[in-house]
């Protein structure tokens, strides 16, 4: 009678993005890891080769510096990211926009943070002006892009979710089905636990300096990405500002929701969905969110007692106050 290998609980994790990765998986006891290691390694170092607003010479840096009307070869995993923010960004809008990299960095968010001066963020803005979806015109058949408008692109809120995909595209590759892989609170799992049971996933509680659990989500064979106002802030003008913009104002997000949790199919439309309804706020954000069929989670303070998350098995809008 033939018995299963028996499979055992293994972690590998790297530098990425200025984070770390982590990949928590099942496989069998006797199963050689090196070549796992370096698959994962260099899945990410792709993207943030590519990607990185951080690194001059990445494939995103040429663009933003290739000059308006020229078409610029661009690799696969570059296209497929554009192609998806540019979908949503029409989708929401606007309120997704990958063409805000003028403002991230006259706000003091960028590789060269600082503090925010007044005259470049009003020259930023003047900048900001037409949204990414209408400024680039997208060959994703040939792999390559141009500008019909001056533009700088931010990927900050949709590499990383694009990282976590290939990191689960990595250990698919591998025949392994049973795992969790996660950047900086992105993650996406792939089938359920050897013994069955999904992986149970923690939604932090969103306030700075705190990191303690709100409440507690299953996934199987799905995203998880968050976006919040709670982590990464400047001061200017004698208050903080969030590090997410509002590409309709062309300013740091204000009055939003404390944090937006959404669950997808892929990390990177999870990620992108984020940041969109973030910036569009429960109310518009729900509407939306319930029209094209996302579960999404709003994170919103107020003073009333804390109110039990809901859904609907479409998809829908989950909602948690904080008190």
């Amino acid at each position: 009678m033939r018995t299963e290998p028996r499979l055992v609980r293994r972690v590998l994790n790297g530098p990425t993005m200025g984070t770390r990765f982590a990949a928590v998986f099942f496989t069998q006891e006797d199963r050689c890891l090196s070549g796992l290691q370096l698959g994962l390694q260099q899945a990410v170092d792709r993207v943030d080769n590519q990607m990185s607003t951080w690194k001059p010479r990445s494939d995103l840096m040429q663009l933003n510096a290739a000059p308006v009307g020229t078409w610029l070869d661009i690799p696969r995993e570059l296209a497929t990211v554009l192609s998806a923010a540019l979908e949503i960004g029409r989708l929401s809008d606007g309120a997704f926009d990958i063409g805000v990299g003028d403002l991230v960095i006259a706000w003091g968010f960028g590789p060269a943070a600082g503090a925010a001066d007044d005259q470049a963020i009003a020259n930023a803005a003047a900048r900001c002006r037409t949204p990414a979806h209408l400024a680039l015109e997208l060959d994703q058949a040939r792999h390559r892009i141009r500008k019909h408008a001056a533009i700088a692109l931010d990927l900050s809120g949709i590499a990383k979710g694009f990282g976590v995909d290939e990191l689960a595209r990595v250990l698919d590759a591998n025949g392994i089905a049973s795992y969790l892989v996660s950047i900086d609170g992105e993650l996406r799992a792939g089938g359920p636990k050897p013994d069955g049971s999904a992986w149970r996933i923690a939604i932090e509680q969103p306030e700075p300096g705190r990191r303690e659990a709100a409440l507690s989500v299953e996934l199987v064979a799905a995203a998880l990405a968050t976006s919040g106002d709670y982590r990464h802030v400047v001061e200017h003008g004698g208050r903080l500002h969030a590090h997410t913009m509002d590409p309709l104002r062309r300013v740091p997000l204000v009055d939003g929701p404390a944090a937006v949790t959404t669950r997808a199919s892929t990390c990177m439309v999870a990620d992108a969905w984020a940041t969109a309804l973030m910036v569009l706020g429960p109310e518009r954000g729900s509407t939306l969110a319930d029209a094209l069929g996302i579960e999404a989670l709003f994170a919103e303070r107020c003073v009333a007692p804390a109110a039990s998350p809901r859904s609907t098995p479409q998809g829908g809008s989950l909602h948690v106050q904080e008190a």
